[in-house]
């Protein structure tokens, strides 16, 4: 735990030194850790310190720490914004999710072919093909925004909203494609998985609507440790809820975070008191097991790296060209459209969480994954250096 903590500590701070987002580090310092390169050049002590029993508790700690991450993340979605420039949010987000999805249906059938997995029906592989490439790394695209000085301006509002209503879609998008799944046939049918999925979407949003009449009047006091841990507790048990559904528990946890009570002091309360922990402690663990998984030896050959370019262009070229169209069409400067592409071509640790859960899943293989953890890191990396080169700064 602790060679894991140092490691990505440590890389993160180089990539802020670099002028990158820390998760930039914090994914490499990953890989570093896998089989690319300590398993690579010390496999003995990889084995000795990396044992079976170690990753399994790195699995329930990077669990945890995702759980909670996604909570976070839906808590600090401003549902104010959804009044503010939502023609441009709005159109933005659909160009940005239907043109990357639309470009990547195009690669289904060769990547299908030339990098398969276990036995997954081609539909459930375009689903997760899909998703990995039009999603946006919300928490990245916010910390961002934040070291710029873009959160207030109307690009960095546009950029959030935007962002966030790209996630909700992946996620729903998500939890179909896993209801497709071979092994989710031996569960409820994908009819009685949407009935309950159905059901406990409208509990949370009445439960959301009781918490903001019973806050009325209540909301001026800080959030209290029995405050706090009601709230993890909800986050625990929607993600339960979803897991039991068939959707991924991360759902539940990102939609617990969505209704969390909008109140000022309690947001921030919940963001000081588990942000440290969830980023700087348990996180790690969820990149060195990615990185673990993660074998850049397995682009071996030109006919990879030719496929992982063409992967990679098809990423930038739909995300960008439909946020830019999108911004375009509600009269945005060319400006202002080609810095919102690249902000929401950010990908970061939302892509790594959606690969490893196709992974897992048996839809992508070992070389496919590593493929799309270069192009993550690769679209992430771009960000910084094009809003640069735009000349986008904040105020």
């Amino acid at each position: 735990m602790a060679i894991v903590l140092l490691v990505t500590l440590l890389c993160g701070r180089v990539a802020q030194r670099l002028g990158q987002a820390r998760v930039i580090g914090e994914m490499a310092g990953g890989i570093l850790l896998g089989p690319s390169l300590l398993g690579r050049f010390a496999p003995a002590a990889t084995a000795q310190i990396f044992t079976p029993a170690v990753l399994s508790s790195f699995e329930v700690l990077s669990a945890v720490g995702l759980v909670l991450y996604l909570f976070l993340i839906g808590t600090e979605m401003d549902l104010g914004h959804l009044r503010m420039q939502r023609a441009t949010a709005s159109l933005t987000s659909l160009c940005s999710i239907v043109l990357p999805f639309g470009l990547a249906l195009l690669l289904v059938a060769p990547l299908h072919a030339r990098f398969p997995a276990g036995v997954v029906s081609p539909l459930a592989f375009a689903l997760f093909l899909g998703v990995a490439m039009s999603i946006t790394a919300f928490p990245v695209l916010a910390r961002i925004l934040e070291e710029r000085r873009l959160t207030a301006t109307p690009l960095g509002a546009t950029a959030l909203l935007s962002a966030a209503v790209d996630d909700v879609a992946a996620w729903t998008l998500l939890a179909v494609a896993l209801a497709l799944l071979p092994h989710a046939a031996a569960g409820p049918t994908v009819g009685r998985r949407l009935v309950w999925l159905v059901a406990y979407l409208v509990v949370m949003a009445v439960g959301a609507a009781l918490a903001r009449r019973f806050l009325r009047g209540n909301g001026g006091r800080s959030l209290s440790v029995t405050g706090l841990g009601v709230a993890v507790a909800v986050a625990l048990l929607s993600a339960y809820a979803t897991d039991a559904i068939g959707v991924h528990p991360l759902f539940g946890a990102f939609l617990a975070g969505v209704c969390f009570p909008r109140v000022a002091r309690w947001q921030q309360g919940l963001r000081e008191r588990l942000d440290a922990t969830v980023s700087t402690v348990l996180l790690p663990f969820f990149f060195a097991l990615t990185g673990m998984r993660t074998r850049l030896d397995l682009l071996n050959s030109p006919r990879v790296w030719v496929w992982t370019a063409v992967i990679l262009a098809v990423a930038v070229a739909g995300k960008m060209g439909g946020a830019v169209l999108g911004a375009r069409l509600t009269g945005e400067p060319w400006q202002a459209a080609l810095a919102l592409g690249a902000l929401l071509n950010t990908r970061g640790l939302v892509e790594l969480i959606v690969l490893n859960i196709a992974r897992n899943a048996g839809v992508f293989s070992p070389t496919l994954f590593t493929m799309l953890v270069v192009m993550a890191l690769a679209t992430t990396a771009m960000t910084t250096p094009l809003l640069n080169a735009l000349g986008v700064r904040g105020d």
